[in-house]
């Protein structure tokens, strides 16, 4: 082998990888050459090229058919082909030719996949086993991730079946030759080693895997979408949301041939999953044999640390005898919970599964897997999800990967090795952090079609959920999207708009590594069409309906066919391409990221879940006039006296101001924040100030705070949740709701109640004295008490007298709305509470300027129309949640 090289393309998680791999035959008579590359299971060959000598071979996917005859097979080699035997999560493709003396055989092998998200990284793995050292040996791997890529790491090379591959233990460096260079959203890695680091690395040129991992920025929201040439792919996997509590039991093998280092790596992986459950979990282990042995009968229990010990105690107890009755296990651990659900006031929001360990095949008990299935699925009923592991060599892997798929799980197998323990611990990471469950993803029906799965029980931490579609409104210039989902006892809805053939941000056309080649280049289109085959092949393995099989069959087999792909329905047949056809050009396929790019806007209104009230396709929020809004601005409206009171407040930055103070009883405090900003030229003031905070806490029924700046909203009602403020969202609790137009206004609704908005101000190009900042308009006041009180909530119950109205009249008309205003007299005067305020005539404009106000002002800082001073207003941090005037508490 005098050439080996990888080539790589990744764009937006879809990978393209090229093996070439050259080999010269200087002896003299003709030998054999063997190409042979491991490559990821759940990868799809999409080409194969070779030439020896003077004469192309290329390979031409077709439909497989029952029986072959000896005349399809090329008369100068054996057929190329994945193999059936799978390893670790790869399949080997082997090729072999009889190579004329004193002449070269170059082969060309293309496959695509899309790269899964787990433990919050992707990880993109190509095999170095050419099996001796090659004189030129080079892997490139070029990625681009519009969303700009973050912590990128390439790890030693690992080859955990074969030792001795140069790796120090607790060495994180990457491979000698490596070298990496990126920058926001582009990456370029290279493995180019010498024959002498090859030697060091191993002799026998089995390097191992290399390896690159990297994940993308993220937020919550909807995620991901972008769309090209009449397809879209949509990548959902929010961050920065708390746990889901779990019900959880384990059923653990420990039948005779978990004997020696499966049972001891099992046990080592269940103490520290153990350790990791979180306070406001459930669980129960069981262990079968051909006995079943439950360690709380009939019961989950709480994760405290007596439990945690006497847990372990019993998993340390467990020994190895018997037969393996896998069947019972299942229906036993099903029963456990099912009973556990039904008969306790668990927690709506929680997520129950089974976690299901064996190393063998049923012996005991029913053995036949039609039935076994049939009764997992007749004990489970779509209640919880089932997760299956699968360890050593005589696991019956179809079994209990058709357990796992139709009952909403996963299934994993890891081979009897040291590492046992650390890829069961691994995979328990995978499924051991719900942060959503009923997931549901929705788009317009009459803009697209061929959608792949868009409803999912669980979302868990570090994974990623992936829907890809066809577009069939090709006059629309957007795609709203819209994702429901459920986290702990809040109901998330998340909502935008994607443009449609918006320019790309990131054009790769002259980027190295990244040039346009002759191969497909619509990855979306590609990404979809692999989406689709693996969830045709999927339903076809759980259902048992021969004609239903069979058309699941002939449709994926049409697609793989449209798409070049070998899955288990199509076959890869060597043709000769002609006698004077030149060798085959190393193709790297690098597709054109033309179109790609997204753009956010509010939306409003959507399809809300069962349950749920629908909302208005259009918002429309009844905002009272009563507000403090700009610089700041106050304006209390009194609809009975058909006249508003305005005033100001001259703050300093850092001044947190009592807006609403009802914390005895409503349990409803308001403060705003104030920051500082110059004041414009030629004015009477020394600063500007503005709202830069607005917090909002309430104690009733439990206890709860909002934290609101122009850029995000934190809530925490024990659980802490993130939301940007440039993506529409809505988060419903039983007691609260949030509500956030995208850049326009966030809605807190308590109680169905009390409603406040507050105004998202952001300027482009912000002169010296402007701030982005928040404006607070109070929309119902109803559930605050008659002895609510701050700077607004001390008049929201209270009317104040006109004594002295001018004698002019006159009509005028205030934004859209035709109203009664007065021209005062120099003398008008307000009396409140006993107190005589002079007033004189002004015009305020609210709402982002949209309206206009006519009110009476109050001077200096509203002198003696608020109770107090201005100063009594003053809170001491913004959760301060003064219960009486001039009286300071905390939340």
């Amino acid at each position: 082998m005098s050439e080996f090289t990888v080539k790589s393309t990744i764009i937006s998680r879809y990978a393209f990888t090229t093996v070439s791999c050259t080999m010269v035959n200087s002896g003299s008579e003709a030998r054999e050459g063997v190409f042979e590359m491991q490559i990821p299971a759940a990868a799809f060959i999409s080409n194969f090229t070779m030439s020896i000598g003077n004469k192309t071979y290329y390979g031409e996917v077709t439909g497989k058919e029952k029986k072959h005859s000896s005349d399809d097979k090329a008369r100068h080699k054996k057929p190329p082909g994945p193999t059936d035997g799978r390893e670790n999560g790869y399949e080997t493709f082997k090729a072999s030719v009889f190579i004329p003396r004193k002449m070269q055989a170059k082969f060309l092998l293309h496959y695509e996949e899309l790269l899964q998200r787990r433990l919050g990284k992707y990880e993109y793995t190509v095999s170095i086993r050419p099996q001796q050292l090659v004189g030129r040996l080079r892997v490139e791997v070029n990625i681009l991730e519009n969303s700009g890529i973050v912590s990128l790491e390439v790890p030693p090379l690992r080859n955990s079946k074969h030792k001795g591959n140069g790796k120090v233990e607790g060495d994180v460096s990457p491979p000698p030759s490596t070298v990496v260079g990126h920058t926001k959203t582009l990456a370029k890695v290279t493995f180019n080693p010498s024959v002498v680091e090859q030697t060091r690395i191993a002799r026998n040129g089995i390097l191992g895997d290399f390896i690159i991992r990297y994940d993308v920025n993220r937020e919550l929201s909807v995620g991901d979408v972008q769309i090209l040439n009449g397809y879209f792919v949509h990548y959902f996997a929010p961050a920065d949301l708390p746990p889901l509590p779990k019900n959880v039991v384990f059923v653990l093998d420990s039948s005779a041939s978990m004997v020696g280092t499966k049972l001891k790596q099992t046990k080592e992986a269940l103490f520290t999953i153990l350790q990791d459950l979180r306070p406001e979990d459930h669980f129960n282990i069981i262990g079968f044999s051909n006995r079943i042995k439950v360690w709380q009968q009939d019961r989950l229990v709480p994760v405290t640390p007596n439990n945690i010990r006497d847990a372990k105690k019993y998993i340390h107890n467990m020994s190895p005898t018997g037969g393996t009755n896998i069947n019972g296990a299942v229906q036993t651990g099903a029963k456990l919970l099912n009973d556990y659900i039904a008969q306790n006031d668990i927690d709506a929001r929680s997520v129950s599964l089974i976690i299901f360990l064996t190393d063998g095949r049923p012996t005991v008990g029913e053995t036949q897997s039609s039935k076994i299935l049939s009764n997992t699925k007749d004990a489970i009923r779509d209640k919880f999800c089932l997760f299956t592991i699968g360890i050593g060599h005589d696991v019956d892997h179809k079994l209990l990967e058709r357990m796992a798929l139709e009952n909403c799980g996963m299934t994993r197998h890891f081979q009897e090795d040291d590492d046992a323990a650390s890829h069961l611990k691994g995979f328990y990471d995978e499924i051991g952090t719900p942060l959503l469950s009923d997931i549901r993803v929705d788009y317009p029906e009459d803009n697209v079609e061929e959608v792949t799965q868009n409803f999912f029980p669980n979302y868990f931490n570090g994974s990623e959920i992936i829907i890809a579609g066809k577009l069939i409104n090709h006059t629309s210039d957007s795609l709203h999207v819209e994702v429901t989902a459920s986290n702990s006892k809040k109901y998330i809805l998340l909502k935008t708009d994607v443009a449609i053939d918006l320019p790309s941000r990131n054009d790769i056309r002259g980027v190295p590594g990244l040039e346009d080649g002759k191969g497909d280049k619509n990855y979306i289109e590609r990404a979809w069409s692999y989406l689709t085959i693996k969830e045709l092949l999927n339903s076809r393995l759980k259902t048992d309906d021969n004609q239903e099989k069979d058309y699941l069959m002939e449709k994926a087999k049409s697609m793989a066919l449209t798409y070049n792909f070998v899955t288990p329905f199509t076959v890869l047949k060597m043709r000769e391409a002609g006698l004077h056809s030149e060798p085959p050009q190393e193709e790297f396929i690098s597709p054109s990221t033309d179109g790609i790019g997204e753009k956010f806007q509010s939306l409003q209104g959507h399809k809300a879940p069962p349950g749920i009230r629908r909302q208005q396709d259009k918002q429309r929020i009844k905002i009272s006039k009563t507000s403090a809004d700009g610089d700041p601005h106050f304006v209390i409206d009194f609809p009975s006296s058909k006249f508003s009171v305005c005033f100001n407040i001259d703050g300093e930055p850092g001044d947190i101001l009592r807006l609403v103070s009802d914390h005895k009883e409503s349990g409803v405090t308001v403060n705003g924040q104030l920051i500082g900003a110059p004041a414009p030229p030629n004015g009477h003031k020394k600063h500007r100030t503005y709202f830069s905070t607005i917090t909002i806490l309430s104690n009733k029924p439990e206890r709860s705070y909002l934290e609101i700046t122009p850029k995000r909203v934190i809530l925490d009602d024990g659980e802490r949740l993130l939301l940007s403020c440039d993506r529409s969202a809505v988060v419903r609790s039983s007691s609260l709701e949030v509500s956030i137009s995208a850049n326009s206004n966030v809605t807190v609704t308590i109680q169905d109640t009390i409603s406040f908005v507050i105004l998202i101000h952001h300027y482009k190009k912000p002169a010296p004295y402007q701030r982005n900042h928040l404006g607070f308009y109070i929309s119902n006041s109803k559930g605050l008490s008659s002895d609510s009180h701050g700077l607004l909530g001390q008049f929201l119950n209270h009317e104040v007298k006109l004594l002295q109205e001018s004698l002019n009249m006159s009509h005028q008309h205030v934004g859209q709305n035709q109203t009664e205003a007065l021209k005062p007299s120099p003398t008008t005067t307000l009396k409140v509470k006993g107190r005589l305020v002079p007033v004189v005539w002004k015009q305020r404009r609210i709402y982002n300027g949209q309206q206009e106000v006519d009110c009476w002002f109050a001077k200096n800082n509203a002198d003696k129309l608020i109770d107090g001073s201005y100063k009594d207003y003053l809170a001491s941090h913004p959760f301060d949640t003064g219960t009486r005037f001039g009286t300071i508490n905390s939340l």
